[in-house]
């Protein structure tokens, strides 16, 4: 369902957001290292939210195709 794959993007974007928070505090305490390993997270959740929303963008499309189809018949 397209309402799945929008969830799941919503999640992935929440996490990266937290991550990208995370990682600022630890940048701002000097903690460097720590702040590398939180952005380098947030890069890959980031990622993560990006397939799911072109998932629900496509299974989106498809519904929208087929109930189309479906009233020209």
């Amino acid at each position: 369902m397209p309402r799945d794959s929008h969830q799941k993007a919503a999640e992935f974007h929440e996490r990266a957001a937290h991550a990208h928070r995370t990682a600022m505090e630890h940048h701002g305490k000097q903690d460097h290292q720590t702040g590398h390993e939180h952005s380098r997270r947030a890069l890959e959740y980031s990622a993560k939210a990006f397939e799911h929303a072109q998932e629900a963008h496509r299974k989106s499309a498809e519904r929208l195709t087929q109930e189309s189809n479906t009233e020209a018949e």
